[in-house]
């Protein structure tokens, strides 16, 4: 695997990720020489986390980086990263890298046409953007991309990767759409999930909602990246149509709006209670229907 040089790494911005990305960096070698940030957020993460950075605007960043970090949100990097090539603030010989997931290296095409060896890398977590972000880092798979048949690229990728602590997983350019949405569904959606659950136990007069869940769903995340489908329990799982029924009907009076979602979510396990051989087959009509039926 290729190691990279020392660089001089230009974090355009210092948000949550780029901010602690950018300290990554520093810590594995490389030094932080400038970085952007407007808000006041991103001012005191600078501050805290880059504090040998200058904060400078975003072709300055550029312009005297190695490495160019784009940590910025997926709509605004193909307008930034031609506004940048249009500047001329990136040329041959710079590493330039974006770290959204929903996006490959095509997005940086502007760059690549002015000789920068393009990567993107997306840290497979949630991130503060405080100083304990660091040690997250070493917990977390990054999905690396470089242009197809480029090896050296993509043993650069890595290797900035290994550096911070990390654990690089190749994403091929077509694969990454279905890569990102496969992630967002799982993480985004289980914080959805997890908020209407306490929601409703707060609504049933339990004070400590998250002393209930933390134990309970920890377990069975577990369970799921153990066990997948075999994992599954509960009533809709044993077939229990009684207690679906009672739960569409106790939802549709006391949180109309969460109910949509638990129909939605109960229908997919059964679908998935029904192929593991989980839910019995003389079971599942029934189940249906209670997932199903309108309550009075």
């Amino acid at each position: 695997m290729t190691r990279p040089a020392r660089l001089a790494v230009g974090v355009v911005s210092a948000g949550r990720v780029g901010a602690v990305l950018g300290a990554a960096l520093e810590r594995a070698g490389h030094t932080v020489t400038a970085a952007s940030a407007v808000s006041d957020a991103s001012l005191a993460r600078a501050e805290a986390l880059l504090p040998g950075a200058s904060v400078r605007p975003p072709d300055e960043v550029a312009r005297d980086a190695d490495l160019v970090l784009l940590a910025i949100p997926d709509d605004v990097l193909a307008g930034t990263v031609r506004g940048l090539a249009a500047a001329g603030a990136l040329r041959p010989g710079q590493i330039v890298v974006h770290t959204s997931g929903a996006h490959g290296v095509d997005v940086l095409a502007p760059a690549a046409e002015q000789g920068a060896l393009t990567l993107a890398l997306h840290p497979v977590m949630t991130f503060t953007g405080r100083a304990e972000d660091l040690d997250r880092i070493a917990a977390c798979c990054f999905g690396v991309t470089a242009a197809d048949g480029d090896d050296a690229a993509w043993s650069v990728a890595e290797a900035l990767v290994v550096e911070m602590g990390a654990e690089p997983v190749r994403v091929t350019e077509a694969a990454r759409p279905l890569y990102h949405t496969a992630l967002a569904h799982g993480a985004n959606h289980l914080v959805t999930l997890v908020g209407e659950c306490a929601d409703l136990l707060r609504a049933a007069d339990i004070a400590t909602p998250e002393r209930l869940l933390g134990p309970l769903l920890s377990a069975a995340l577990d369970n799921a990246l153990r066990h997948g489908d075999r994992a599954l329990t509960g009533p809709v799982a044993r077939g229990d149509a009684g207690t679906v029924r009672k739960h569409v009907g106790v939802l549709s009076k006391h949180a109309p709006d969460s109910l949509p979602a638990y129909r939605a979510l109960a229908a997919r396990t059964a679908d998935r209670a029904t192929e593991s051989g989980l839910l019995r087959a003389d079971l599942v009509a029934d189940v249906r229907a209670a997932i199903t039926e309108e309550s009075a």
